[in-house]
């Protein structure tokens, strides 16, 4: 209750100490009141990043893969400073594996091979479309990456989107490219590329 007093004591002191000085130094005081609110709500804009793990949680195609990522326990690996390429497989890409495959990735006892199967689809640094492409152009069709799970898979061009082929020969075609994320970019694609 002191505390409600004595800030009503100085909210009534200012009170007068405008009305004494004049309606100019009331308009600057407005103003300065009006550009301290901005720099805190500019404040809270920086603070909110969106990264490849919220980004992929914000879009229902991901779904699957947002599962596994948090059943192998990568959520804040993916949510680090990175920067990351993610060829995210969409949960169409998913739905091409055998069945019960799934399901049996994200038992416990499937837990490394999760990981490594989730590993195989991030590439260290960010390639965004363009820099994949040239990358292809400048390799005479063939870029090869190495994963964070240490496997290699090669990037390359076919009806001019890129495809990945992955240790076992199998491809998959990068559906949506450069969905931009602050620690990264995704790319979806419509197949699980699978490690050796």
């Amino acid at each position: 209750m002191n505390l409600v007093k004595k800030i009503s004591t100085i909210v009534v002191i200012a009170a007068i100490s405008i009305s004494c000085d004049g309606k100019k130094k009331e308009a600057e005081t407005t103003d300065a009141a009006t550009d301290t609110t901005q720099v805190v709500a500019d404040t809270t804009k920086v603070e909110t990043a969106t990264t490849i793990v919220d980004v992929a949680a914000g879009n229902p195609d991901f779904s699957t893969l947002v599962a596994a990522v948090k059943a192998a326990g990568l959520v804040e690996t993916l949510s680090s400073e990175g920067p990351f390429t993610v060829f995210a497989p969409t949960n169409a890409a998913f739905e091409k594996l055998p069945a019960g495959t799934v399901d049996g990735l994200l038992k416990p006892e499937s837990l490394e091979k999760l990981k490594g199967l989730l590993t195989y689809h991030v590439v260290a640094g960010k390639f965004d479309a363009a820099a994949v492409t040239e990358a292809i152009t400048k390799g005479k069709g063939k870029f090869t990456v190495t994963t964070v799970q240490g496997g290699k898979i090669d990037l390359g061009l076919k009806d001019g989107k890129v495809t990945l082929t992955d240790a076992n020969g199998k491809t998959s075609t990068v559906v949506i490219a450069d969905v931009a994320a602050s620690n990264g970019v995704i790319h979806a694609i419509d197949s699980v590329v699978m490690p050796k």
